[in-house]
This record gives C-alpha cells, structure tokens and sequence, in this order.
C-alpha cells in the first residue's frame, strides 16, 4: 500500500503558492453552500477542519460560536493564511489521511471543497470517525459528478487539465456508501450548483496561455448534454462561465 507522499507533497506546494488566490476567491469564501455547513456545525463545542486551506470553512464555522476551532492542511502557507486571516482559528500541518488528532476527542469534523484532492478519500472517512466523539458529526462538501459516466468524465477531464492535483470528483451515491462503509449514517444531504466565472477560476491555478487554451477548448466543444448540466455560457468563442455541482453531507457515527 502506498501513502502517496509525493503526490501529496506536491499538491501542498501547489496550494502553497496560490494562498492570496484563494482567501480572495468567491466560491470558497461565500454562498448558501458555506452558510449551511456551518449551520449544522453550530452545536459543536470543538471542531476540525480538515484541508481547511484559506480558512474560510473553518472561519464560518468559528462565527457561529464554536470556541475550539482548528484548520488543518498540509500546506504550512495554507495554515499561516487561515490563522492570520480568521478570528477563533487555530492551525496545524497535517495530513487528511493520518490525522494528528486523538481518539473520540473532536464533535465536528469539517472538509469542504477539498476531498477530489485526497487519494484515498475512505482513509479521510476512517480517521473523521476515528477522531470524532460517539454524539459528533461530520459535515463534507466537495465538487460532485454526475451519475452519468460520460458527464462525470467529461467533468473530471476539465478538472485535471486545469489542475493536475485534482484526483476525482466522485458520485453522491459514492459517497453515501463510502460514509456508510466508514460506519456512518448520512442523515441529510444537500446540493447546489455554483456559476464559476471562467477567468477567475483559470486565473486561482495561475495556468499558462497554453493550458488555458485547452481547458477553455474543452469547455467550448463541449457536447449538448454537458453544455446544458454544466450551463456553459460562451460569447464570440470565448468561455464566459459554468456550473458546477455540490454536495454538502451530514454524517454521524452509528451506534
């Protein structure tokens, strides 16, 4: 078994050098999405945010009045960003997959917009219920795909020519069985769909002209079916924006 420490390491550094990037960008620092994961978090007393990157996750979550929060990422200028930039947060460098945290010792456990990085994302769902207390819950949003094979392929391709970092963004029916593997039980979900101005998310991975070029050409030949699940707005040749869908899943422990 491998721990994909290279390919974890490089994922860090990648995040590492767009912090500004992202604690500047809209899809992570606002909407209905982050409002409800915080919402179903507000009973915590203490909280985990896990790949919590520029922090805003784990900002919302310390605005609804939990008093132990903490962000973890592997990226150290990920951590510093996050801390720096919300009140109520404390950080550590860490690892999703092997969490630094004890036993039964945290009520919430948050990742949000980050698990289509993991390469094992049930390693993660083991040590949320590993670290999380009998009566805690886990909350996860990520980028979701569609049931539909060539859709969610079609999704993922897009995905990894803007960013090579990216592992998959998997079903909502994956992850309710991985959840229920992992020994949880999903007691809601909710999903959305969030418009992406197409500049702004090509500019968040800082990608050349020539990258650039293939994932807008991608995106503007794009067949009917994605064109319209993914609302691809093009004017005069040029991708102007598009959709993509999420999930945010609440989860806790069987007993």
């Amino acid at each position: 078994m491998t721990d994909h420490t290279d390919q974890k390491r490089e994922t860090a550094a990648s995040f590492g050098s767009a912090t500004d990037a992202y604690l500047a960008s809209d899809v992570h620092g606002e909407g209905r999405d982050l409002e409800t994961l915080a919402d179903w978090c507000a009973d915590a007393t203490t909280a985990l945010d896990v790949a919590t990157g520029a922090g805003h996750a784990a900002g919302a979550v310390a605005d609804r009045g939990v008093p132990d929060v903490v962000g973890l990422d592997a990226s150290p200028e990920m951590v510093r960003t996050a801390t720096d930039a919300f009140d109520g947060v404390a950080g550590v460098v860490g690892d999703a997959e092997r969490l630094p945290v004890a036993d039964d010792s945290v009520d919430a456990v948050t990742c949000r917009i980050a698990a289509h990085h993991f390469p094992d994302p049930e390693a993660f769902l083991a040590e949320a219920a590993r670290v999380l207390t009998a009566d805690g819950r886990l909350v996860i949003e990520d980028n979701v795909a569609p049931a539909d094979a060539d859709l969610a392929a079609f999704l993922n391709r897009v995905e990894r020519l803007r960013d090579p970092s990216h592992v998959e963004s998997y079903t909502v029916e994956r992850w309710r069985e991985w959840l229920r593997a992992a020994g949880f039980e999903v007691e809601r979900t909710a999903r959305f769909k969030k418009t992406l101005d197409f500049d702004a998310w090509a500019a968040a991975q800082s990608l050349d002209g020539a990258t650039r070029e293939r994932v807008e050409t991608v995106l503007r030949e794009a067949d009917a079916d994605a064109r319209a699940l993914f609302e691809i707005e093009t004017s005069d040749g040029t991708v102007e924006s598009f959709a993509n869908l999420k999930a945010i899943f609440d989860a806790t422990p069987r007993e």
